[in-house]
């Protein structure tokens, strides 16, 4: 055996020892590098949702019509939101608290019991969290407002050319975007400027998706693609191709194009120019 097979057979070994020492499970970040293939769909029913390989959790989000930062808030996970398989994400802050409450009460054999104050001293404990309420309330108004006025100072563009044939509905079950459409392989662009947080076919009912990130506040996707051109955590430009117009998961060839502010759709007509 020569000097150099030799060298070959130790590489191969010494790399085998270290895929079969790895115990912890390998992230799945919420940005991936390349495409997001998977064979299965994100089904979120009820309040909890266990992580598969290839999630991401502005797809969770996104599914659950929730801010990804609420989830993120839910669940303790910092930007950049990267979570792992098989774990488990909260979707309402009620049903943990409630989950929370009942450990506690069935770990507390002897409560402490609380002691009265005197009515004065609880008058005045009542009276300033309803003044602190009334003040974080007012400011809030105000950040809501002064972020609805710069969200809106995004250059929007149309997504695609072709025809109208299915618009925006406030109702529950109603058409939560824009259905634009025109034949296979008509070119998708870019809304406006931002990154790719999401770019597979893991949504039920979106086909082949894509999601772009404009700022803290404002999302667009792109729905039922034949072809998608961008990956993720790839930066785009308002009118930038990234992707072909087809029908996965769709009856007919159109784009299905949503906006979402804060997790929930919005009129796309009213952004559009």
């Amino acid at each position: 055996m020569t000097l150099k097979n030799t060298s070959i057979i130790v590489l191969v070994c010494i790399a085998i020892s270290a895929c079969s020492s790895r115990n912890a499970p390998a992230p799945v970040s919420t940005l991936d590098t390349g495409q997001t293939k998977v064979s299965r769909k994100i089904n979120i029913k009820g309040e909890h949702y266990r992580v598969q390989k290839g999630d991401t959790l502005y797809a969770i989000a996104f599914s659950a019509k929730k801010d990804v930062r609420e989830i993120a808030q839910i669940n303790g996970i910092k930007p950049p939101y990267t979570i792992y398989p098989n774990q488990l994400i909260y979707i309402e802050s009620q049903w943990l608290k409630k989950k929370n409450r009942e450990r506690y009460t069935n770990s507390s054999k002897n409560p402490t019991k609380i002691e009265q104050k005197p009515y004065r001293n609880v008058k005045k404990e009542v009276a300033k969290p309803i003044q602190r309420e009334y003040v974080q309330k007012q400011a809030s108004k105000k950040n809501v407002s002064k972020l609805e006025t710069n969200a809106n100072k995004l250059a929007w563009k149309w997504p695609t050319k072709g025809k109208i044939t299915q618009r925006f509905s406030n109702r529950e079950n109603g058409y939560k975007g824009l259905q634009i459409t025109n034949k296979q392989g008509t070119a998708v662009m870019a809304a406006a400027d931002g990154v790719v947080v999401y770019a597979g076919d893991a949504l039920r009912g979106y086909g082949n998706l894509i999601i772009v990130k404009h700022n803290d506040d404002y999302l667009s996707a792109y729905a039922h693609n034949s072809r998608l051109l961008v990956k993720e955590k790839q930066d785009v430009k308002a009118g930038q191709k990234i992707a072909e117009m087809g029908n996965t998961e769709s009856s007919i060839t159109a784009l299905r194009f949503e906006i979402r502010y804060r997790g929930k759709a919005v009129n796309p007509a009213n952004f559009l120019p």
